[in-house]
């Protein structure tokens, strides 16, 4: 193999990556895609796509205005609570589903990618900075408005959210974080 032909690979991302792999436009997408194809699969679900509990989802719409206006610091803690509420949406969706009487293969494959991709987008946020930005702005800080969030009751809005979020938030924060270069 030539080593100008390694970037081009489109493998999953490892534990532990370089800070950089998620400026890479395509690692981004990859998550993007899986998400789509769940929210598309879950869609026209209703045996076994309803929960018997509403789930907590951080809210996903951006006010570009005022998201522009942020610091990066108040971007990387709304993005870095988002995630870690996701995450917590998304396991007990899991959770929820392995309870279910008769649970569909395919459910549980999507949400186990889910599972599997939260937690690799976590470990490249990590390593971009994004966790210490986050733990870095003040308390007082007005802006610093804990994550506004709703409930969900099935699994196609699950990954509606999770979607948005990655299409949202996500890539708007590590656009910017990417941009900056300090890295």
């Amino acid at each position: 193999m030539n080593a100008e032909a390694e970037p081009e690979r489109s493998q999953g991302p490892v534990l532990g990556a370089p800070a950089r792999l998620i400026c890479d436009s395509r690692v981004l997408e990859r998550y993007i895609l899986e998400a789509r194809e769940a929210e598309n699969a879950t869609m026209g679900c209703a045996e076994g796509c309803s929960f018997n509990e509403n789930i907590t989802v951080p809210d996903t719409k951006v006010n570009f205005y005022a998201w522009k206006r942020m610091e990066v610091q108040q971007q990387a803690q709304e993005v870095w609570q988002g995630l870690a509420l996701l995450s917590e949406a998304i396991l007990r969706g899991q959770a929820l589903l392995a309870n279910a009487s008769q649970p569909c293969e395919a459910l549980r494959l999507h949400v186990d990618k889910a599972v599997s991709g939260l937690r690799s987008l976590t470990s490249l946020l990590r390593a971009l900075g994004a966790q210490k930005e986050a733990i870095s702005l003040p308390d007082a800080t007005p802006s610093a408005a804990p994550l506004r969030a709703f409930t969900v009751d099935a699994l196609s809005k699950l990954f509606r959210i999770y979607s948005n979020f990655l299409r949202g938030k996500l890539t708007l924060y590590t656009g910017e974080a990417c941009r900056r270069g300090d890295r």
